[in-house]
This record gives C-alpha cells, sequence and structure tokens, in this order.
C-alpha cells in the first residue's frame, strides 16, 4: 500500500488559513487564493488534496464556492472535511466532486447517519479523530466528544470505516513534530488505514513515521510545511515513495 502526503488547504472567509493547535485566536492568512495555492499543489505533484472548510467546522456558513472551485480545477482527488454534519452537506460535497467526505461530529452524535454514508460508498468517507490528551474532541475541536481515543477507533473499525484521520490537536500547526504515540494508539486500535495530522514542521519528521507505514499507517496530512515553503510536494513525495520502499 502506497504512502500518501496530503498537502493540506484549510479555509476561512474565501482565504487560505493556518490554525495553532486548532484556536481561531491563532489564525493566520498563508494564501488570499485558496484556489490558486490548490492548483500550485497539484501541478507540483500532489497525489490527493485535504480541504478543510474551518468557517463550516466552527458553525458558520461554509465556503462552499470556494471548495466547489478547488475541485474542478485540479486533477488529482480533493478529501473535504469541516462542519459536515448532516446527509444535506455531505451529498453537495459528493456532488460537487469531493472523492472523499470527512465527518467528525457525526460520527459521534448520529451513527445511523454515518452507517448510510459507510453502506452507500465506504471508500468515500473519512472519519476525523481529533485528539486532545487522549480524548476526541468535536464540534470544531472545541468540545468533548464523550470518548477515548482508542474506543472510538475500535468502534469506527467495527463500523466498517476504512479511513481514520488523526489529528494531534495540540500538535497541529505547530511544526514540533508528529505525536508518535498518539498515532501508535490509534493504530493499535484501528488497524491499517490511518492518516496522520498534525505537527509536521520539516521534511525529517516524516521519517518519524516510517515504521509506522508497516502497522496501517497510509498517509499524512501537510500543511504548515509547505505553505511556509520550508519543503516543496516533490520533495515530500520523495520521501513516501523511499518510506514505502523500505523493508
Amino acid at each position: 500500500m502506497s504512502f500518501i502526503v496530503y498537502p493540506a488547504i484549510d479555509v476561512a472567509g474565501g482565504r487560505a488559513v493556518r490554525l495553532r493547535r486548532g484556536e481561531r485566536s491563532h489564525l493566520r492568512v498563508v494564501d488570499f487564493d485558496p484556489v490558486g495555492l490548490a492548483r500550485r499543489f497539484a501541478q507540483a505533484g500532489a497525489r490527493f488534496l485535504h480541504v478543510v472548510d474551518l468557517d463550516a467546522a466552527f458553525g458558520g456558513a461554509g465556503n462552499d464556492a470556494v471548495i466547489r472551485r478547488i475541485i474542478a480545477e485540479v486533477a488529482c482527488p480533493v478529501q473535504v472535511g469541516g462542519g459536515v454534519r448532516s446527509a444535506a452537506r455531505f451529498d453537495r460535497l459528493r456532488q460537487a466532486g469531493a472523492a472523499r467526505v470527512v465527518v467528525g461530529t457525526a460520527a459521534i452524535g448520529q451513527p445511523a447517519l454515518l452507517a448510510g454514508w459507510l453502506a452507500a460508498d465506504a471508500g468515500a468517507v473519512v472519519v476525523a479523530a481529533d485528539s486532545r490528551g487522549g480524548r476526541v474532541v468535536v464540534s470544531g475541536w472545541t468540545k468533548d466528544g464523550g470518548v477515548s481515543l482508542s474506543e472510538f477507533a475500535r468502534g469506527m473499525r467495527d463500523a466498517g470505516v476504512r479511513h481514520l484521520l488523526v489529528t494531534a490537536v495540540e500538535r497541529d500547526g505547530t511544526g514540533e513534530g508528529p505525536d508518535v504515540a498518539v498515532l501508535e494508539q490509534a493504530i493499535a486500535a484501528f488497524g491499517p488505514g490511518v492518516i496522520a495530522s498534525g505537527g509536521i514542521g520539516e521534511v525529517g519528521h516524516l521519517a518519524a513515521l516510517a515504521r509506522l507505514t508497516r502497522h496501517g499507517l497510509v498517509g499524512v496530512v501537510v500543511g504548515t510545511l509547505l505553505v511556509d515553503g520550508k519543503a516543496t510536494v516533490g520533495e515530500l513525495n520523495a520521501v513516501a515513495a523511499d518510506m514505502t520502499a523500505a523493508p
């Protein structure tokens, strides 16, 4: 199974932004044209893009028009998350061309809705396991989800989820490196299909994930490293290829 690097584009107010540890008070604009940023990532060789509608995640109106343009203007597939708490929004994103839709809060609060999405096309569903202090957090990382990361991961595996996106909230946007212990915990409970997110601040941080690819880690979301110009998509893809090829 190949290891995929997912360049991340977080959208708020029609702009590409980055947060630090999920806190809106630490929001910074990194590009006034998220569609152009997506095109550059795709042209640089991105195999998959990861787009988050932060306004929708925090309960706002969302950026559907921007997301539709991103999907329409890049050749690579796109997975989209942020505020997907209803069948209508899930269907709207799929109809816009999203290859996968990321759901978080709905996976905990609306199990019947999740079951329906999985039954229709399990490959199109990514469940977000956003972790803070070993607990899953929901509603834009503002509320405790009432379950531990391990328990949640096991439940999602048993429900038939194929893709589990694990974000160590404390590391997100910090560049301090991935939280390997959190990822190990998730992989032990879920098995193959885990995508890492949070903390990648240099190319060498990917090496810390290499051994986890043998146990079920299949990808990593990278945002700050790319938008700050500290690495290119090509460089990260080359490291990913080496990780997959290593014995």
